[in-house]
């Protein structure tokens, strides 16, 4: 009897494509709003063209440097996270292997 052929992926690259494009979209959708919500502000304060002009691209530039910024921080803080969950793992693996074996039996 032949095993079944089970050539589904399982690593996290899915994942990681989902995340990547919810995290685009949300950004997209929230560049949109604010840029229009300012833009709209302004025409109702003035109706010069270039007042609109200035105001909308202060917007992109401000919503692109806050997102950048943004997304900095939380790629840096997932980092962080990651290196001392990390590190934690190597220190009970060191002060207590017998138990980080039988945990990783047990996840098995």
């Amino acid at each position: 009897m032949t095993e079944p052929v089970h050539d589904e992926a399982h690593g996290g690259a899915l994942g990681a494509r989902l995340n990547w494009l919810r995290a685009a979209v949300l950004g997209a959708n929230d560049g949109i709003v604010s840029t229009a919500g300012l833009v709209v502000g302004v025409a109702g304060a003035t109706g010069e063209r270039s007042a609109l002009l200035t105001a909308g691209l202060a917007g992109l530039l401000a919503g692109s440097l806050s997102m950048a910024a943004g997304e900095y921080v939380s790629v840096s803080t997932q980092l962080d996270s990651e290196k001392a969950a990390l590190a934690q793992e190597r220190r009970e693996l060191r002060e207590q292997p017998e138990a980080e074996l039988e945990e990783l039996t047990e996840l098995l």
